[in-house]
């Protein structure tokens, strides 16, 4: 499919270089009276979602047996193992967030195609150093990549000590299973509401304005916050100190929680490789409250925000609805 420019028909075109079909839908799976045909349909279009979930349960397997610390050593904090922990979380974002990067903005991979925002990642003022990128990196490497590595070394070593409950395939295989596929939903649950906290005006002018500089989004936007709202962020693997867990879990969770984001910021609704959608990236979702602020707070796969009534499905009346919204919070 070719994507819409702006000429296209669509309302909302004037304002975007590409957008997907609107209105946009949030998912009918936990629509009452049930819809079972459209929750069907939803999950059979989901299907790319679930197999990057796949890669990144094998990507924490990987990592698990290739560079994980010997779990002796872990009952012990030190910086012998938790470096480690650091030194591979950061090769994970550069290869990750910097080798999209360089193909969708220096290579050029695909031009334009399928991106949200015709702009290029801006210089200005507002950004560390001047310049988008390398603020990004700097917010995401510093304080991102530091604040979930030391989350990972804490629940390790609450692990190895016995202080949070554990769980083993052999054990119990029925939930070492079914965590992977809850973590998200959890994740998602989580994120809606500290994101609507973030957005509480003395913590959005303190902390949550520094990653809002990202109107245009990139794949270093993902993680790019001020560490409070990091801190915030990773509040998320608590849940590993209630809920019986393998190191596995804490790995996927945290790549779902970090790497996750360079896709869904990456500004580009697809990776577009010889003329064909090779992998969903971005999301129109996310992206809209990038632009819009005070709407979707949270995730396409759940319907927190149509529950609570912020949602932004695309079309022009509720850009106009959210910029009422936000006029009335400035008066106050």
């Amino acid at each position: 499919m070719s994507p819409k420019d702006v000429n296209d028909e669509q309302g909302m075109s004037r304002e975007w270089h590409y957008h997907p079909d609107l209105p946009i839908q949030v998912t009918p799976v936990f629509d009452w009276p049930p819809r079972p045909a459209a929750a069907l349909a939803w999950l059979a279009n989901a299907l790319l979602s679930i197999a990057f979930g796949v890669g990144l349960i094998g990507l924490a397997t990987l990592v698990y047996v290739v560079a994980h610390p010997d779990p002796a050593a872990m009952t012990v904090l030190s910086l012998d193992w938790a470096w480690q922990i650091w030194a591979r979380n950061v090769a994970l974002m550069l290869v990750v967030a910097g080798g999209l990067h360089i193909w969708l903005y220096h290579l050029r991979g695909q031009g334009k195609r399928l991106k949200y925002d015709h702009r290029e990642p801006g210089r200005s003022g507002q950004f560390t150093f001047g310049n988008q990128v390398l603020d990004n990196m700097f917010w995401s490497l510093a304080s991102g990549v530091t604040l979930w590595s030391a989350a990972e070394v804490l629940l390790y070593w609450a692990q190895a000590n016995g202080w949070a409950p554990g769980v083993t395939f052999e054990g119990n295989p029925v939930w070492f299973v079914l965590w992977f596929v809850l973590i998200p939903l959890w994740s998602s649950m989580h994120f809606y509401w500290v994101h609507r906290l973030l957005h509480w005006p003395p913590l959005y002018r303190l902390a949550h304005s520094l990653h809002h500089r990202n109107v245009n989004v990139g794949p270093w936007s993902g993680i790019s916050m001020h560490p409070i709202e990091h801190a915030l962020f990773y509040t998320n693997f608590l849940i590993h100190l209630v809920v019986p867990s393998h190191p596995v879990h804490v790995m996927f969770h945290a790549y779902f929680q970090s790497l996750g984001p360079i896709f869904s910021h990456s500004g580009f609704d697809a990776l577009w490789v010889r003329d064909r959608r090779r992998m969903k990236m971005g999301s129109f979702f996310h992206q809209l409250h990038h632009r819009y602020f005070e709407c979707n707070y949270g995730t396409i796969d759940m319907p927190w925000d149509r529950w609570f009534g912020t949602f932004h499905d695309g079309r022009p009346t509720c850009t106009e609805m959210v910029r009422e919204r936000r006029k009335r919070m400035m008066g106050r």
